[in-house]
């Protein structure tokens, strides 16, 4: 059963564990949080834009922020002034991000909640740590979440349209190749164990749940949720940490952002998890 370590968010999202503290965005108030085991919280950043916006670091250790609206990643200086660290609207919205162990950054994007019957705008975009910018998946319907393996082979992510999570081979130069399905479930921000297992926001039989799934599909175990899931991770004792929020699908995020302003059902879960967490992020 998940314990409530904090409530008052407006929608949480791309959760990250990182120097022992849960790191999160808090969509509609536009802040990037982090969050220690006893629920203490702190505001690590304020992001001009409205949503959707995700996090990840660089091997320095500088926060790196998709600004998704606008199709720009910032990057936080020491100074804690957000730059632009790679300008991507060429390409659309963006949604998330993950750094693997390379220092390589990749940015999904392409979300559209109502797109023509058959298309799938989505796409992942790789910046390299020279800077240099691609285009290495397309047709993906509405990518969401990320893991990348520990030795950097594979990357999987959730199509949340396809109700599929997808994996890529992973080239020594980054690139993307061997589309296959890793497990036929929906998935939104999500978490690789120790075990290679991916826990990811999901829907069990009697309403929304964080799902423990094994490559193929198995499901190894199930968390229910009040609420409807946006992200987890893990901490580095097997915490699971998950980003719940009163969100339905026929909602817009856009017309009903005074809703979630005002009512704030954005909550942080506990449940302790069989293993700690592996890869990236």
């Amino acid at each position: 059963m998940a314990e409530v370590l904090m409530s008052g968010l407006v929608i949480g999202e791309s959760a990250r564990w990182r120097n022992g503290r849960l790191w999160c965005s808090n969509w509609g108030a536009q802040e990037v949080l982090a969050v220690d085991a006893s629920g203490k919280c702190e505001v690590m950043a304020r992001v001009p834009t409205t949503l959707p916006f995700s996090i990840d670091w660089l091997p320095d250790g500088r926060l790196l922020v998709t600004s998704g609206p606008e199709g720009l990643v910032l990057r936080q200086e020491p100074s804690g002034d957000l730059v632009v660290h790679a300008d991507l609207s060429v390409y659309g919205g963006l949604n998330e991000i993950v750094v693997d162990g390379r220092g390589n950054i990749y940015v999904n994007g392409g979300c559209d909640f109502h797109p023509d019957e058959d298309e799938r705008p989505g796409f992942i975009v790789l910046i390299t740590p020279d800077g240099a910018v691609r285009r290495v998946a397309d047709e993906l319907a509405f990518p969401n979440g990320m893991v990348i393996t520990p030795d950097n082979s594979t990357l999987v992510i959730a199509e949340s349209f396809a109700q599929t999570l997808t994996a890529y081979d992973v080239s020594a130069d980054g690139s993307l190749s061997s589309r296959r399905v890793w497990a036929p479930h929906t998935g939104d921000g999500m978490v690789m164990d120790a075990d290679g297992a991916i826990w990811t926001p999901g829907w069990a039989d009697n309403g929304p749940a964080c799902l423990r799934i094994a490559e193929g599909g198995e499901i190894l175990e199930t968390v229910p949720l009040k609420h409807a899931g946006f992200a987890c991770t893990l901490g580095d004792d097997g915490t699971l940490y998950m980003l719940t929020a009163d969100w339905h699908m026929q909602e817009s995020f856009e017309s009903n952002l005074d809703r979630l302003l005002s009512d704030r059902t954005g909550r942080i879960l506990t449940h302790k998890a069989p293993t700690p967490p592996a890869g990236w992020p």
